[in-house]
């Protein structure tokens, strides 16, 4: 599919996706389109539909016509939320940008067409540029770039961009949170006025909406029509929903920006990070745009994601060497790849209490270092990672008594501790040399393959520099070069993302990590819901799952092994508990999950996920299904008692309707232990039956205890 224009107007098209730019006038684009795919246009229709969309003139409004851009302006009549707020003392607060250049072309890597503009305000002062993308995977993604053309400071209050959705969505779904539970829905109908998340939390939010969704009532993971939006920002941040009385419905976002946070001085940009919009038929379709986009990356992971052991579950800060090395045999036992040492290594850290910036090596607890357990590791087959959380103080550490001015802080005072420590100044030159040192120094010596980078609080009053002038956005800026450096220094560092766990997972991350850590919360039951919604924006592959102990450390649910291995399975498979303190029958279990897990990571981690709308909320089914749909894997997920037993029919989405398949249950997701009632009769000797019946028909789900799960395979004939 390519890209048609005609008198001004841009017609781009990628993967069932079309988005109609309208460019006449001088004016900045206007969407006309962004939606389901329109076919090849011509000049005349191009022009036609951009006419057909023009709405009436109405009664007490203004006596133009009101274009609504991809950046709104107040000077064109637009009286909702303004695409640009600054001001030079007062001055310049409103502007009237005229196109200078436009430029359409072939985009590169994950994108397929890039649309170029570059416009000024010469009686403001200013120049913008705009980049208009739609992605190979079907995304659309905007960003801006603000360059104060004057002779005097222009103070930047904000910039958001928009993409508008028909009038038939009417209905809003976003996500919120706290730590332990991430990523819970909402939703609620699409009213006049603003629907505003914001964030102010200097990073990206346990309650971050992720993506703020527009569709149609009603709409599911396989019907309707939605439109979401996500802000590829790791600091503060905010999306809205709006509908006007006018008829204008929108979608829009940016980052927020704390009072004088960016003031340009004559010469200088401000560039907004990408905001990315995405549709579907069905909320699988829209996510599954982000995931195409994201595997398109050069730099997305290409090996198979490793059977990872992290320690933190299993000793917490009682580090021991002996204690680790057995941990270690056993993970390596049954099939583990990767042993990720966690908190507790460095100088005087034996709690939360003290020791963070202090990024040495204890030697109380580590005469010889690290090295001999990084050699057992390997020894055993397995690749060495450390936990880090560089971007944290503690008031009891040698770093914050050296440098007590390098906590971020307005100045005057500190800001209240959380988890008993504090944030660095990542805008002081010295401040971030200390951390890239150090950092460069553990991985080099160690030759550590893995970073668990953690991120353990919310920014409050994060000044910085001597002045303490609000530093949200410096500090995210520094962040990112921090990473962006120290993986050009190591390139084979793997990075995983983690803020209290699933606090900071956003697109601005994931252009320089490998994955995230999902929630710290790894009960079995909260994280079929946590990964089930963190999927909307991620797939599979870069969520960390884990299987935990046997009662959840978080909740004090206890759930069979199958069950926790059972969710674990469907992100980037590992560990989180003691195994040294596991039976053998125990061990058996969880090595034959590993071997199935290494068996389905190429299809898990490469194929299209798929979750179905069954009328019983209590009953789950998601799955994976390969590329060229030759093979699904589905999980039927019991959460709680259902009103009905047995349940009915389940449906199996994402086959191809003119294949035949035969379905059979999946070892070791096939346990009979989980069933109540008598054995279902097309259990043992399976079924074979069209890809258009098992989606649209289905067969008989197994009647579940409530808390367990089973998997079956649909393999075409």
């Amino acid at each position: 599919m390519g890209v048609g224009h005609s008198h001004g107007y841009l017609h781009l098209r990628s993967a069932r996706t079309s988005l109609v730019l309208d460019c006449t006038g001088g004016l900045l684009p206007r969407i006309v389109h962004w939606g389901a795919d329109l076919g090849a246009l011509g000049d005349e229709a191009l022009a036609a539909l951009a006419g057909a969309d023009e709405p009436q003139i109405m009664s007490s409004t203004l006596d133009v016509r009101v274009p609504v851009a991809v950046l709104p302006e107040l000077s064109a009549g637009w009286l909702g939320t303004p695409g640009l707020t600054g001001h030079r003392d007062g001055r310049d607060f409103s502007t009237a940008f005229t196109v200078r250049a436009l430029e359409a072309g072939a985009g590169e890597g994950p994108v397929r067409h890039r649309v170029t503009v570059e416009a000024a305000d010469e009686h403001a002062g200013l120049a913008l540029g705009l980049e208009i993308e739609l992605t190979r995977s079907g995304l659309v993604r905007l960003r801006a770039a603000l360059t104060n053309d004057g002779d005097d400071p222009y103070t930047l209050d904000g910039l958001l961009l928009t993409l508008p959705v028909p009038s038939h969505a009417t209905e809003l779904l976003d996500l919120t949170g706290r730590h332990l539970r991430e990523r819970i829905p909402q939703r609620h109908e699409f009213t006049l006025g603003t629907h505003l998340r914001e964030n102010r939390r200097g990073r990206t939010g346990a309650d971050a909406t992720l993506v703020q969704a527009a569709g149609e009532g009603g709409f599911g993971f396989r019907t309707g029509e939605v439109w979401g939006l996500h802000v590829g920002w790791s600091g503060n941040h905010r999306s809205f929903a709006e509908r006007t009385p006018a008829g204008v419905s929108l979608l829009g976002g940016g980052e927020a920006l704390l009072p004088g946070e960016v003031r340009l001085a004559p010469g200088d940009t401000y560039e907004t990070p990408w905001t990315y919009g995405s549709y579907g038929r069905g909320l699988d379709e829209l996510a599954g745009r982000f995931h195409g986009f994201l595997r398109d990356r050069p730099h997305h992971p290409r090996t198979p994601r490793p059977v990872t052991l992290n320690t933190w579950e299993a000793v917490y800060f009682q580090q021991d060497l002996d204690k680790l090395k057995a941990l270690a045999d056993a993970a390596a036992d049954v099939g583990a790849e990767r042993f990720v040492l966690d908190d507790g290594w460095f100088g005087g850290r034996r709690d939360d209490r003290a020791g963070l910036g202090d990024w040495y090596v204890d030697k109380d607890v580590w005469p010889d270092g690290l090295h001999p357990l990084a050699a057992h590791v390997r020894g055993l087959g397995m690749e060495f990672g450390l936990w880090v959380e560089p971007e944290m103080v503690n008031p009891d550490s040698d770093l914050a008594r050296a440098h007590p001015e390098w906590i971020l802080s307005t100045g005057g005072r500190t800001p209240p501790l959380a988890r008993h420590q504090q944030v660095l100044d990542l805008g002081r030159p010295e401040a971030y040399a200390y951390l890239l040192e150090r950092l460069d120094a553990l991985v080099a010596e160690y030759a550590v393959g893995y970073l668990k980078w953690d991120h353990n609080r919310d920014l409050v009053e994060a000044g910085t520099g001597p002045a303490g002038v609000a530093g949200v956005h410096a500090q995210t800026v520094a962040v990112y070069r921090l990473i962006d450096e120290l993986r050009a220094r190591h390139p084979g560092l793997e990075i995983e993302s983690c803020s209290s766990g699933g606090a900071r997972i956003d697109l601005g991350i994931l252009e320089r990590t490998d994955r995230v850590w999902t929630s710290d919360c790894i009960d079995a039951l909260e994280r079929q819901q946590i990964q089930r919604w963190t999927g909307m924006l991620l797939p599979p592959e870069l969520m960390g799952a884990h299987v935990g102990a046997p009662v959840s450390q978080t909740t004090g649910r206890s759930h069979t092994l199958d069950f926790r291995a059972g969710t674990a399975l469907f992100g980037h498979f590992g560990i989180e508990w003691d195994l040294t303190g596991a039976g053998p029958r125990e061990r058996a279990g969880l090595a034959a999950w590993i071997a199935a897990y290494k068996e389905l990571r190429p299809l898990l981690h490469g194929g299209t996920v798929v979750r179905g709308d069954h009328p019983d909320p209590a009953l789950w089914v998601h799955g994976v299904v390969a590329p060229d749909r030759s093979r699904g894997v589905y999980a039927l997920v019991r959460m709680a008692t259902g009103v009905q037993a047995p349940p009915g029919r389940v449906r199996l989405p994402g086959l191809d309707g003119t294949s035949t398949y035969r379905l059979t249950p999946l070892a070791p997701g096939d346990r009979p232990q989980a069933f109540t009632g008598s054995r279902l009769p097309w259990w043992d000797s399976g079924v074979e039956l069209p890809g258009r019946v098992l989606s649209a028909v289905g067969v008989q789900a197994p009647a579940l205890h409530p808390e367990s799960l089973v998997l079956i395979e649909a393999r075409r004939l």
